[in-house]
């Protein structure tokens, strides 16, 4: 795996990925929340009121470098000072501050504990966009949707936006949840909202930049429509491959 995504995915090319601030930078064009540097709001109190007097009381705070869903942390903005952000994520070690992504409602009603995305893995080949899977990532009791912190993910039906299988976790000895644990709400046969402009946004973020062929784009769903949160060149094979029960390795074959 590491070999396919350094051969689609090239170190020099990869940076735009793997820089959560150049990340946000270039894609502009498909992201809608506000953001700000930890420098940026010590020099700007106009941006952090901004971020601090966001309606739903949230803000994301995130290492630019962070991986897998570490370094992120959601924060209440009650009781920060502009000073005062500024100087919590100096001790945690955060550059990155982000506008909480409210979630569409169905998206809450199953899971409210944190933003759970869709992951759509997307592969250039002759200039056109394959798509190599969808996968519902499902927060449990967690402000991260990611598996490998504990959460659930759940095979897509990519023509649909409809969920055709249980959730499963990176925890092979744990039961598969064909309705949430928690929430009590059906995994299996729930509907992404906005399926249609997800993929459309998802083809097109594949496109704005070819040089990285092979991507795991992470979107979430307002009631809006799609928000891109980022994108994966180092996208998870397990995440890929657990939710479908099954290997898929030749799928790549084609592509090399």
């Amino acid at each position: 795996m590491y070999e396919y995504q350094l051969r689609m995915n090239p170190k020099d090319a990869r940076q735009v990925l793997e820089n959560k601030l150049k990340f946000l930078h270039n894609y502009k064009g498909f992201v809608r929340r506000d953001y700000c540097t930890r420098k940026g709001l010590e020099e700007s109190t106009e941006k952090s009121d901004l971020l601090l007097n966001h309606p739903s009381g949230l803000i994301v705070l995130k290492d630019s470098l962070g991986q897998a869903g570490r370094a992120v942390e959601v924060k209440k903005t009650a009781g920060f000072t502009n000073g005062a952000l500024a100087n919590y994520m100096q001790s945690k070690g955060y550059d990155l501050a982000e506008e909480y992504v409210v979630q569409h409602p169905d998206m809450n009603e199953l899971s409210p504990s944190g933003l759970n995305t869709v992951r759509i893995i997307t592969q250039i080949d002759k200039g056109q966009v394959d798509f190599l899977g969808a996968r519902l990532r499902i927060s449990v009791n967690s402000m991260v949707d990611n598996m490998a912190a504990g959460n659930l993910a759940a095979p897509v039906d990519i023509s649909t936006g409809r969920v055709n299988g249980p959730g499963v976790y990176s925890d092979i000895t744990k039961s598969d949840q064909p309705v949430h644990p928690i929430t009590g709400v059906q995994i299996i046969g729930f509907q992404i909202p906005f399926w249609p402009e997800v993929c459309h946004m998802a083809r097109d973020a594949a496109l704005f930049d070819t040089r990285n062929r092979s991507v795991g784009w992470d979107i979430a769903i307002t009631e809006d429509g799609p928000e891109l949160i980022e994108g994966n060149h180092n996208w998870c094979k397990l995440l890929w491959q657990l939710p479908v029960k099954k290997g898929l390795k030749n799928e790549l074959e084609k592509y090399r």
